[in-house]
């Protein structure tokens, strides 16, 4: 059938999906840059594969050590992309982690998740738990020498803020095997991608439709459509939020993003839980989705990384 003909579940500069499951990528989104030393930042990165049998892979990052002996903190990275497009190896998200890598100095194991429509969901939630298991394992020599396994951080962008929020209810909920089970301090939630069958007053209605057509599509065994707990959190018959493994939790939103009005949302359900960490919220006003990876130097984009290597430095 011809493109034309199909009808179009959701439609931006990244992608074009069809209800009958098909996916039409822009080529910039599928780029990917090798891993190794980044001159400008001085972190060196390489490539790992986690399941031979999925091919799930992870991109660890290293900051400049010089023989030091002191533990760093540990983030476990997951990039966005609508869970269609993107990869831990796109230029833009291995820039960002270099940049969070040398700034916070910590470890980073950035998850490479398998992509919608052809792998649907859960295929990521189940790499992604593998990434997690792996990373807090101490199975590669950089992070048993260097990484602090007593401070794991839970870091996502868009798609991978909503991955990043259920590995942090998945922990919370069944643990982590480990015979010496690691300390999850905090869970960091950059644009969170989340919805839910009923629309906000102050979201868009165009985009909550689509995006609920999106999900539709790629996770077409969701519980509820998008009021599965894994899209909406506060959905009925979600896991407590009470169960959020960390201490604490940051959410940064931008104010032209249609996603935004979630954020809030999610922060005094989770306060309003009973869970007893410590809830930041900070929105970026007149930016939108995305875009301090989009445009990195910018005086704003600057100030969210500010925030979060505070947040990754706070102990």
């Amino acid at each position: 059938m011809d493109s034309s003909s199909r009808v179009i579940a959701f439609d931006c500069s990244s992608f074009k999906l069809y209800m009958d499951g098909q996916v039409e990528r822009a080529a910039q989104r599928m780029e990917t840059v090798p891993a190794g030393f980044d001159a400008d930042t001085g972190v060196a990165s390489k490539d790992v594969v986690i399941d031979v049998a999925t091919g799930a892979t992870v991109r660890l990052y290293l900051p400049p050590v010089q023989g030091a002996t002191t533990k760093l903190p540990v983030v476990v990275f997951f990039h966005g992309g609508y869970f269609i497009v993107g990869s831990a190896r796109e230029p833009m998200y291995h820039r960002y982690v270099n940049s969070l890598v040398a700034r916070a100095r910590v470890v980073a194991v950035s998850a490479d998740y398998r992509l919608a429509p052809e792998h649907p969901l859960p295929a990521a939630y189940d790499d992604s738990w593998a990434a997690l298991k792996w990373a807090v394992s101490g199975a590669d020599q950089w992070l048993s020498d260097h990484g602090d396994l007593g401070r794991v951080f839970l870091v996502g962008i868009s798609a991978g803020g909503n991955i990043a929020h259920n590995m942090a209810i998945s922990v919370g909920v069944s643990g982590l095997p480990a015979a010496e089970p690691p300390r999850i301090e905090g869970v960091i939630l950059l644009h969170p991608s989340f919805s839910g069958e009923q629309k906000m007053d102050v979201e868009e209605e165009e985009f909550w439709r689509s995006n609920n057509s999106r999900w539709a599509v790629i996770f077409p065994g969701a519980t509820g459509g998008a009021d599965d707990p894994r899209i909406n959190p506060m959905a009925d018959g979600a896991p407590s939020l009470e169960k959020l493994v960390g201490e604490r939790l940051l959410v940064c939103t931008a104010s032209l993003d249609p996603r935004a009005p979630r954020g809030p949302g999610y922060c005094e359900a989770v306060r309003a839980s009973g869970w007893r960490g410590k809830v930041e919220w900070f929105e970026t006003e007149g930016e939108d989705h995305g875009f301090f990876v989009l445009n990195p130097g910018s005086h704003k984009a600057v100030e969210v990384m500010d925030r979060v290597v505070a947040f990754l430095a706070d102990q």
